[in-house]
């Protein structure tokens, strides 16, 4: 047991480093461990998911047998923060508490409300990432539920919307959430627009209201009746205002005012009594926009907006204005009772169907097969277990097991469902299992459910999920892959997920022998032999000719290769070669400086795979790789295609593919809990290199003319290799300098895996320095709080209060 806690309150900045403040005093409390209730020595051990605050996980780092754990809290003001206790325990306990990267990262940004796209193999802690913020929402939401709350993010329902001047939660498009105040709005569909209009509209009168832009997204904003379609201005009820400077009527989009963007501050001018609508920007009246057609003269106006990838903030007049309306309007807020009225999208109906359903699952979690299901209704039963009051409710729905037995637990009420789509496809389209309760849709081993054929099931149970519920939470879609990239997750994902983030850290070296001599200094025994393909040509040092460079390149593949591992301490990893001569050179190499096949635990032992080796010795060298007995598998990319390799923290490019889909194939091998590193060495010159076009492909072949002469060889072009493998993957890959030393700092917000983890030093072991001053300083300042409670007369039999 940990004899002793102690608490204070700390959060992350911007760059997500951990900051410490000042202690927050708690419940006064004894150090000693006779006072320790046995209630709070129980929790002490288990704090996750069963004292009063809200936590969901816990990191542990072990510094002088001080456990320093961070909780993760989705109830603090704050996005990312954490409540930290001092604990004493034993390593053995302790080791139970470290998080996987893929859980230390993913975790915060499920709590956040994102989506989150995995690639992560098993044994990488996936189901853990994606469990543990489920259970923590769902048992949050039920704990509201119970208390008689609506939670503290929820939007205001029912009657009491319609009391005021609010943007109205029942006249809105799918994917557009409204805040608890009613009043700030957002859609993060960057494809589609997405409106919603006020609960309130105006009558008659001149009225004023004002919208803030939080950034750089496509809106338009105006006035429209209720007959308006919700994207504003596209029909002749509705009037808007875009942010690149046109106004829009019954799809009539003409330059008017200006643009305006993040920032700034539009005001809404409705002048009824003479049939008027115009704008301002910034306080600057921009003039006249549109006369209202005699036709709606008398029909109501309601404050309308219409989004794509943008948020924005209303006010109607319950603040003070940034810019005050011009002389003979006032704010909608003041409008008298006889100059207003309320919408009829009041929503009653949803809300009595929502209270119905109560019954229904808020968590679904999909799985391929009847073993992968069964794992993850483990996984998080494990998780569960110390939460109580209320008791969270689970179901595995699988074929093989009788329905009638999952139909009585169903109709008892469930939290949590987890199951395979037949049995699942069957109970929802008989309306067994309503999903009008569901916040989480957690596709597991998305690509295994793709490959099976799933896709319509998947996007059925998708539409039939609502994108917002009735009391303003986001439907949050979670999906982990295996194969990191697959064209087909990427493209589902891009249809039923919002800026999804994947989780791996891609990084490419130059090699730019003009920039790097070292080549120079290295006579043939010293580096590594390369294909032979400049065997005739003059590449000595000084030809400047590309030939030269090309084998300059090569030798300072073989450099860097070995720097690279060195350099990060590899312990595995797959390096690929572009051609069976290469790879035999490297594995030749490696041997050269003390590794090779026979060196078992060497920092260079090493196999080779290619298709000039005999089966049997294929076979043998690549079970000697998975378990362990060497280092690196070198291979290509035909010998390395469907080998069940899975879960290795480290892969290398020595050269980069033909072909941009033979990456995606490479790269999707990564994904081991601790760290996950792809690397790729590309020339910074063109290289010649064998293309073999011969008969005997290539053996016995000398033949090194270009192609287009005849002969074997072809002048390859890796810059233009790495623009197309950017543009597949959709991102910048990074690039480090000759050292291999990877950049700590974020870019393009594409791959994040273990990279924010060993910026803040993700092996524990590492980070003692770092947190030992911090740890000493809390337990100090700890001592003074006790202290100075025993002085205020603390009595020692008193009991702890709980917080």
């Amino acid at each position: 047991m940990c004899p002793s806690k102690q608490d204070y309150y700390g959060h992350c900045n911007e760059t997500g480093r951990e900051q410490i403040s000042n202690p927050r005093p708690s419940s006064p409390k004894s150090s000693t461990l006779s006072t320790v209730p046995q209630k709070l020595e129980h929790q002490s051990r288990y704090p996750h998911l069963k004292t009063q605050g809200r936590y969901t996980i816990v990191i542990a780092r072990h510094v002088n047998n001080v456990v320093n754990k961070l909780l993760y809290s989705s109830d603090c003001p704050q996005p990312y923060c954490y409540r930290v206790h001092v604990t004493m325990c034993s390593r053995r306990e302790m080791a139970s508490y470290l998080p996987t990267d893929i859980q230390a990262e993913s975790i915060p940004l499920i709590l956040g409300g994102g989506d989150v796209l995995m690639a992560a193999e098993t044994g990488s802690g996936k189901t853990g990432a994606f469990s543990i913020p489920v259970i923590q929402i769902v048992y949050e939401t039920l704990k509201d539920q119970q208390e008689g709350k609506k939670g503290r993010t929820a939007v205001k329902t029912g009657g009491a919307v319609f009391n005021k001047w609010q943007m109205n939660p029942y006249d809105r498009s799918t994917a557009f959430a409204i805040g608890p105040d009613g009043l700030c709005c957002q859609s993060r569909e960057f494809k589609e627009w997405h409106g919603c209009r006020s609960t309130k509209a105006i009558t008659k009168g001149k009225y004023y209201y004002e919208v803030s832009c939080h950034d750089q997204g496509l809106c338009r904003i105006g006035w429209s009746t209720s007959q308006a379609a919700l994207d504003l201005g596209t029909d002749k009820y509705g009037f808007g205002f875009g942010g690149t400077g046109k106004k829009s009527h019954n799809k009539q989009f003409d330059s008017y005012g200006e643009e305006f963007t993040m920032h700034d501050t539009m005001g809404c001018y409705l002048d009824l009594d003479n049939g008027l609508l115009s704008f301002s920007k910034n306080g600057t009246d921009l003039g006249l926009a549109f006369e209202i057609p005699a036709l709606l003269k008398n029909q109501p106006f309601f404050a309308s907006c219409v989004l794509k990838n943008a948020e924005l903030k209303f006010n109607f007049g319950g603040e003070e204005f940034k810019n005050p309306p011009k002389t003979g309007f006032v704010a909608v807020d003041q409008a008298s009772e006889g100059h207003v009225v309320k919408s009829s999208q009041t929503g009653s109906i949803k809300v009595s169907e929502v209270k119905a359903a109560s019954c229904g699952p808020k968590a679904l979690i999909v799985e391929p097969s009847k073993e992968l299901a069964e794992q993850t209704l483990n996984n998080v039963n494990q998780c569960k277990r110390y939460v109580d009051n209320p008791k969270l409710r689970d179901l595995l729905i699988i074929g093989g097991v009788p329905a009638r037995d999952q139909l009585a637990v169903l109709e008892q009420g469930v939290d949590i469902v987890v199951g395979t789509p037949g049995r699942l496809d069957d109970l929802i389209s008989t309306g067994k299992l309503t999903l009008s309760q569901v916040r989480f849709l957690v596709l597991d081993e998305c690509d295994g459910l793709l490959t099976a054929g799933y896709t319509d099931f998947i996007m059925r149970i998708y539409n039939q999920i609502p994108q917002v519920t009735s009391d303003g939470k986001r439907l949050q879609v979670i999906v982990c892959s295996a194969t990191l990239h697959s064209f087909d997750v990427k493209k589902l994902s891009e249809r039923i997920m919002h800026f999804p983030t994947w989780t791996v850290h891609h990084v490419v070296v130059p090699v730019n022998p003009k920039h790097d001599r070292s080549w120079e200094r290295l006579d043939r025994k010293n580096h590594i032999l390369t294909d032979e393909v400049h065997a005739k040509d003059n590449t000595r040092p000084g030809a400047n000719s590309s030939e030269m460079w090309s084998e300059a390149i090569k030798i300072l593949k073989g450099e860097y290769t070995i720097r690279a591992i060195r350099e990060h301490n590899m312990d595995q990893a797959i390096i690929f070669c572009r051609t069976k001569i290469d790879c035999d050179n490297m594995e030749q190499y490696f041997i050269v400086q003390g590794g090779g096949p026979d060196k078992k635990g060497h920092q260079l032992s090493c196999v080779c795979l290619h298709g000039d080796r005999k089966p049997n010795e294929r076979k043998t060298n690549l079970d000697r790789f998975k378990k362990q007995e060497v280092k690196f598998l070198i291979c290509t990319d035909v010998a390395a295609r469907g080998i069940d390799i899975h879960g290795v923290p480290y892969v290398i490019n020595v050269t980069l593919p033909d072909e941009k889909q033979n990456y995606v194939h490479r790269i999707g091998r990564v994904g081991r809990a601790e760290r996950s590193v792809i690397s790729s060495l590309a020339g910074r010159e063109n290289r010649e290199v064998w293309y073999h076009t011969c008969a005997n492909r290539g053996r016995g072949c000398h033949n090194t003319r270009l192609k287009e002469e005849g002969g074997c060889t072809i002048w390859y072009n890796e810059k233009e290799l790495l623009s197309d493998v950017e543009e597949h993957l959709k991102c910048t890959i990074t690039q480090c300098e000759p050292d291999i030393k990877v950049p700590v700092d974020d870019f393009d917000g594409k791959v994040t895996y273990g990279k924010r983890r060993a910026a803040a030093g993700g092996n524990y072991c590492g980070h003692v320095a770092a947190l030992a001053p911090t740890v000493q300083e809390l337990a100090n300042l700890e001592r003074e709080a006790q202290t100075s409670f025993l002085h205020l007369g603390y009595l020692p039999n008193q009991l702890f209060k709980a917080f």
